[in-house]
Formats: C-alpha cells, sequence, structure tokens
C-alpha cells in the first residue's frame, strides 16, 4: 500500500484532481492508506486558506461564486472545500454548494469538494484539518473554505484559515451585538453582502465602529460592502483579502498560532478515535443500573482504560 499512496502523493504534487479527490476520500473515511499519506506531508507549498463563514442566509455561497469568477480572471488556481450539512439518513453531503457552484464544476482550474459535517460541531467537518493540508500540497493558490452557517459555534475556523471572513447581510443589523461575543471576534474581514439592501449603509457604518474598537494598534479589521450577484465590491474585497495575507507573512507567531489551535485539535481527535459511540452507549446502559453511578468518574474509567 506504501507504493500506491506515494504514487496517489506524487500525482497531488502534480495537481491531478482525481488524485486530490482520491486522496480526500481516504482521509475523510479513514481508509488504508490515510495514515501514511498524512505522514508524506512536506507542507512546502505556499496555497493560503481563506475561510468563509456566517450565519444562514447571508449569501456564503454566492460570495463564493463571485471570488470565483474575480480569481479566474487572475489567472489563480482555487480549491474549494465547501462544507454541507449532513444527510440526516446517510451522513453524505447534501451536495447544495457543488450545485450552486456548478459553473466552475468543469474548470481546469478550480476544484471544488463537498464534505459533510457527519454532526461535527462547528461547521466543520471532523477531518478538515488533515483535508485542507492535503489539498494544500497540490499546486494551487488559495484554498477556499465555506462552513455551515450553524451560528457562534463556527469560531473553529479561525483556527484552520488564514483569512477569515465573516459574511453578513442589513438583516443582521440588530443581532451585531449579540454575534459580538462569538463569530463576530474572528473576523478578519467583513464583507457586507447584499449592500443594495435597505439597512446595508447602517451594519456597515456599525461594523466600523466595532472593528475600530477590536482593533489592536494599526491593525483594524475592514470592512467591505458588497453585491455578490453583480460583482460590486468584488475587486475591493479581493485585495482586502490579499493584503491580510500579505501582512500575516510578516507575523510568524500567526502562523504559530494557527499551527498550535490545528495540532490542538488534531491530538484531540487522535485522542478520541478509539471510542465509539454505540459502545459508549452500551456501557452506558450498563453503568447506570450502579446505585453509586457517577458520570464523571465513568468519563475518567473510559479515558484510563
Amino acid at each position: 500500500m506504501q507504493g500506491s499512496i506515494a504514487s496517489l502523493y506524487g500525482q497531488i504534487l502534480e495537481g491531478n484532481f482525481a488524485a486530490v479527490a482520491r486522496a480526500i476520500t481516504i482521509v475523510e473515511n479513514e481508509l488504508s492508506g490515510y495514515d501514511e499519506l498524512l505522514l508524506m506531508l512536506k507542507q512546502e507549498r505556499h496555497a493560503r486558506v481563506v475561510g468563509i463563514t456566517g450565519p444562514p442566509g447571508a449569501g456564503k455561497s454566492t460570495l463564493v461564486n463571485a471570488l470565483l469568477h474575480y480569481w479566474l480572471g487572475e489567472n489563480k488556481r482555487i480549491a474549494v472545500i465547501a462544507v454541507d450539512p449532513s444527510s440526516p439518513f446517510n451522513y453524505g453531503a447534501l451536495l447544495g454548494d457543488r450545485i450552486r457552484m456548478s459553473e466552475y464544476y468543469t474548470n481546469p482550474n478550480i476544484f471544488i469538494r463537498s464534505l459533510a459535517t457527519r454532526g461535527a460541531l462547528g461547521g466543520l467537518s471532523a477531518k478538515i484539518i488533515e483535508i485542507t493540508d492535503v489539498v494544500k500540497e497540490a499546486p494551487f493558490d488559495i484554498v477556499l473554505v465555506e462552513t455551515v452557517g450553524v451560528g457562534q459555534s463556527e469560531v473553529e475556523i479561525a483556527g484552520l484559515a488564514d483569512c477569515t471572513i465573516v459574511t453578513l447581510v442589513p438583516e443582521a443589523g440588530d443581532e451585531v451585538q449579540t454575534l459580538k461575543a462569538g463569530i463576530m471576534e474572528i473576523a478578519d474581514i467583513f464583507a457586507v453582502n447584499k449592500a443594495d439592501r435597505d439597512g446595508a449603509e447602517g451594519l456597515y457604518r456599525n461594523l466600523r465602529i466595532l472593528a475600530h474598537e477590536r482593533a489592536h494598534g494599526s491593525n483594524e479589521t475592514q470592512v467591505v460592502k458588497t453585491i455578490a450577484t453583480t460583482g460590486e465590491g468584488l475587486a475591493e474585497l479581493a485585495t482586502a483579502i490579499q493584503n491580510h495575507l500579505q501582512a500575516q507573512e510578516n507575523l510568524p507567531e500567526k502562523h504559530l498560532h494557527l499551527l498550535t489551535e490545528k495540532c490542538w485539535q488534531l491530538i484531540q481527535s487522535w485522542r478520541m478515535r478509539d471510542l465509539d459511540h454505540h459502545t459508549l452507549y452500551q456501557q452506558l446502559a450498563t453503568a447506570i443500573k450502579d446505585g453509586n453511578f457517577n458520570l464523571y468518574a465513568f468519563a475518567r474509567s473510559v479515558m484510563t482504560k
């Protein structure tokens, strides 16, 4: 198996889309060769990860489409990882994002893959760190990760992306203060999408004030107005993304922070990989019959076995 995985890895380095897709399947499902593939990653490529998140209805997928159109005009190669809600029946992705991006599906400079959350918290797939690192080995300029709109818990995107865009719409104006404690804290860029609607200017001003309050020195979060359906504001958004990525190159502590967050999540998942939910259910069914049952003692006993 080692030889075939090495061959697969070589094809990934060459930018073979079929090989990238196969590698994602291996990693996502922990198929044979999963560990070997991850240990081959050199992580020397310069593709940057851009995360797009925000509440449901913010137009994230439309904004992704608009960015793809813009970046294609700059001859960039882009990989899109669209995290869809899991089907409640088979844990597969509902593929809504892939359908919405169908016009780019056969473009030789764009790779699109939908992933299912499979019950993972935080709006991301359980294997998103490993999958993103595999995709980054291919010769892409940008890896774009679009998360499920699940609210404040999707802050984990901040531990994955070099640049995180929080997308909001004018209707979210009254929710800014409640969002402030969670998802608002992770933004590198705010995108006020559907900026032709009523209330857009007010939301824009409120976000500018919030960004100024959160600023550290000269590092103030940029706020950009966009109308993704017409492409208005896309050049400004793309410039803001590029400026942020360039600024991060001079901040090695930011890179170290990202690595720490990714390592933390990997260790967590690996320590729990031998825990089976069904087995845990059966063990609990037996344990609770004990008159001295204590959930915390039980959990500790499971973790120390």
